[in-house]
């Protein structure tokens, strides 16, 4: 069957009040290298299935969730049957709302599953092999990943709804070191298709970097007037959003929250007008334009499946003005409904500099390459620690002069929005310890007076 056939037949089998079906087929195609070779590469499908079922009942109503992958057509029925007592066992649903309605015509539900093949890395292929040549030449080694999925979502529901949306995501990752091992420089690249993936430009920045850790510096912990680039500020503000559910925020769990009861929507919480916001649509960072939930938290519903996504600012000129919602919570707090969307974009002032300019104007600081092992300490003012990774760089006069040694690092995102000294120029960034999940981000540079190098790290 095909995916709109499973659906709909998972529907038509459904005895449940309500029911919503999410068949995804996913395809899947990578590229390995290591030491200046291409090693591995492949091309996989793979399929789930998603069934909902909403049960009415005395106490309430509540809903169970059951997904398995390639479910056969002797397995719906069952799949349908297990979804519905799992239900009936579940106790009344908290984030319980109607099922979404249809708001228009059915456009695309009819167009066939979206697929990748191996073919979408020929570009990238003959360019690394022109790079593995110049490393050689350099005494460098480069491994890294590649990887292009297309995800086809077809969802329906009782109410008649009928959706389908195909998101490509593809990233990119270079790690350049020296022979002896001793130094180390990472770049990446977020991409839909990789025609827009420039490898000579990845592997100069990485012999770049190889070039300024030729000189080490060893500095002790403090607090550094730092750059950070796209890839740690996503890192960080990504944690921010993911973080920032407007009931856990309502209900006094969150640097959202406001001393007293309710959320700080209305607050200023950076000192420059920056404004953090996601769009469905943007360019470059597409995403699926309704929600897509298989299961419900404090973030999303299983009960908001297809509720229509668009853009919000959740962060306008420095001021909070919205946080992740759903309809049921919405409906309790009499707030705005603004779903979570799949990407995150953050915009300074008219005119933001490229890093090389803002490390030209740089008297003295560090330059960060990206963060990892980014981990929660208190949630209360999102307070985060992790480590610097693959090249912390001294700026002096101006120029890069050194490489510095690692270190744990003790920040919060929030705190740091309301202590930006400069912002400078946004543009698409994948993140180094969100990429798995979270790789659709836009973000600028940014300079912090005082960022917070809380003891030398040993990782190198």
């Amino acid at each position: 069957m095909t995916p709109q056939e499973t659906v709909e037949r998972a529907l038509a089998l459904s005895k449940a009040d309500g029911c919503v079906v999410i068949a995804t087929e996913r395809s899947e195609a990578n590229l390995r290298w290591a030491g200046n070779t291409l090693t591995t590469n492949g091309q996989m499908r793979s399929r789930s299935l998603t069934v909902i079922s909403i049960v009415s009942g005395t106490a309430g109503v509540s809903s169970g969730v059951i997904e398995r992958s390639t479910v056969s057509d002797d397995e719906l029925e069952p799949l349908v049957r297990a979804a519905e007592q799992a239900a009936a066992d579940a106790g009344p649903a908290d984030d319980a709302a109607p099922l979404v309605e249809p708001s228009g015509p059915t456009t695309g539900w009819d167009d066939p599953v979206q697929e990748t093949t191996i073919g979408v890395f020929t570009d990238v292929a003959r360019g690394l092999g022109e790079a593995f040549g110049r490393a050689r030449s350099a005494q460098r080694l480069l491994f890294g990943f590649a990887e292009h999925v297309v995800e086809t979502i077809y969802l329906g529901s009782s109410t008649g709804l009928r959706l389908r949306n195909a998101k490509p995501t593809g990233k990119f990752e270079l790690n350049g070191k020296s022979t002896d091992l001793t130094r180390s420089a990472w770049v990446g690249a977020a991409t839909a298709d990789f025609t827009d993936v420039n490898i000579d430009a990845h592997e100069n920045e990485i012999g770049r970097r190889l070039g300024w850790a030729e000189r080490r510096v060893d500095l002790p912990a403090g607090r550094y007037e730092t750059l950070l680039p796209p890839t740690a500020v996503a890192d960080l503000l990504i944690f921010a959003y993911i973080s920032a559910s407007a009931r856990d925020s309502d209900e006094g769990r969150t640097v959202y929250s406001k001393p007293g009861g309710g959320s700080r929507i209305g607050e200023r919480l950076a000192n420059l007008p920056v404004t953090l916001r996601s769009d469905p649509g943007a360019a470059g960072l597409a995403t699926t334009p309704f929600v897509v939930a298989g299961g419900s938290s404090n973030l999303f519903s299983a009960f908001d499946n297809g509720q229509p996504t668009g853009p919000t600012d959740w962060i306008r000129d420095g001021v909070l003005t919205a946080l992740p919602t759903t309809r049921a919570w919405a409906a309790r707090s009499g707030g705005a409904v603004t779903p979570l969307i799949d990407n995150l974009i953050l915009d300074g002032p008219a005119g933001g500099r490229s890093m090389d300019e803002m490390i030209a104007a740089t008297e003295r600081g560090l330059l960060l390459t990206c963060l990892w092992y980014i981990r929660p300490v208190d949630p209360q003012t999102l307070l985060l620690t992790g480590l610097t990774r693959d090249g912390v760089y001294l700026v002096e006069g101006g120029e890069v002069t050194a490489a510095v040694n690692n270190y744990r690092f003790n920040e919060s995102p929030v705190g740091l929005l309301d202590r930006l000294a400069e912002v400078g120029r946004t543009e698409v960034a994948l993140p180094r310890e969100w990429n798995e999940f979270f790789s659709r981000t836009a973000m600028p540079a940014v300079r912090v007076g005082d960022f917070n190098m809380s003891t030398v790290s040993q990782a190198t």
